[in-house]
């Protein structure tokens, strides 16, 4: 499976932001997604996470009740909607896919990743 990050951008600190990850090959259906963000000088980390049904939904401690991840099997595209954004979200954003398998904190568990989408919250 391809994946194809978008939706990243400058933001001040407290607006929102949406990004998204439209992949391509395999049934999607079929795959965990997941985000991940890479800080300048920081080693890459996750963010949430997403059942292949969509019924279960998981997030980092820094992240949850500010950002909620969903999935749309029929456009075989998964987001991240962001908000409130803060300064120390600031980060490349990563999807990634895995095919066999829940959702894993991990990033060496997972099979396919986009290419990273910036980004960048104002104070």
């Amino acid at each position: 499976v391809q994946l194809q990050a978008s939706g990243g951008g400058l933001v001040q600190a407290g607006e929102s932001l949406r990004v998204s990850c439209a992949a391509s090959g395999r049934a999607f259906s079929g795959y965990t997604m997941a985000w991940f963000r890479q800080a300048p000088g920081k080693e890459r980390e996750f963010v949430a996470g997403i059942a292949s049904t969509g019924d279960s939904t998981y997030y980092d401690d820094s992240v949850k009740g500010r950002f909620t991840i969903s999935r749309d099997n029929a456009v075989n595209t998964v987001y991240l909607q962001m908000n409130p954004l803060k300064p120390e979200d600031t980060a490349v954003y990563y999807c990634a896919a895995r095919y066999l398998g829940g959702v894993s904190y991990i990033s060496r568990n997972y099979d396919y990743w986009g290419q990273g989408t910036l980004v960048t919250v104002s104070s």
